[in-house]
């Protein structure tokens, strides 16, 4: 498989979303973050996407985000309780699994993904992760774990002119979580889960020292 090739079609389609304001619809509101939904193109689910103003310089806020294995993003993200690296593809892409804990008071049993992951550096210093669904012979599906599919899905930390301590933060899933979940468990569970995201988010980068 191509893993170099997918993961950088994935970092168009966001920048896709990004750009086309249509069909979306609010779903939640916060101090942090408006979350909206419209139908996915790549699977019979929903494309969710997060826009928010974080209060931290773009480093700061890329510090807490980024998916790396023992990273800041496991100790804040309620949804990562663990992260690893399963192969190292160039410098940008790698394969990694994320294991998620249960959620919604346990209707949501654990899951595990496996992803191709690229991290994208823009001119104007955006940066962005960048991940999808792929398949990988150092990780069949493990017992214990639902093994959910992440189609295209990331953020995008972007600087904001004028602003050097404040970062616009731009976050989208579209998860196949797998198994047999109603789907109003799941269309509760992500815009909910999203506000608490930017919540975690702005917490974990308030308590970061200075870099």
């Amino acid at each position: 498989m191509d893993y170099e090739h997918k993961a950088k079609a994935v970092a168009d389609c966001l920048m896709g979303y990004k750009r086309d304001e249509s069909g979306w619809k609010v779903c939640k509101k916060s101090n942090d973050v408006v979350v909206s939904w419209r139908p996915s193109s790549e699977f019979p689910g929903n494309v969710y996407k997060g826009e928010g103003v974080v209060s931290g310089s773009p480093d700061k806020v890329w510090e807490c985000l980024k998916p790396v294995p023992n990273g800041l993003r496991v100790k804040w993200d309620n949804n990562v309780k663990r992260f690893e690296l399963l192969e190292q593809i160039t410098e940008d892409v790698s394969i990694c699994r994320t294991v998620t804990p249960s959620a919604a008071m346990g209707i949501i049993a654990p899951r595990d993904f496996v992803d191709v992951i690229l991290i994208k550096q823009y001119e104007d210093g955006t940066i962005s992760s960048n991940a999808t669904n792929v398949s990988h012979p150092g990780c069949p599906p493990h017992s214990g774990y639902v093994r959910g599919l992440n189609h295209p899905c990331g953020c995008i930390c972007v600087p904001i002119s004028g602003e050097p301590n404040k970062t616009q933060v731009f976050s989208f899933f579209q998860t196949d979580l797998g198994g047999f979940l109603p789907r109003s468990v799941v269309d509760s569970f992500f815009p909910s889960s999203m506000a608490e995201f930017y919540s975690n988010l702005a917490k974990s980068v308030k308590s970061l020292k200075d870099l």
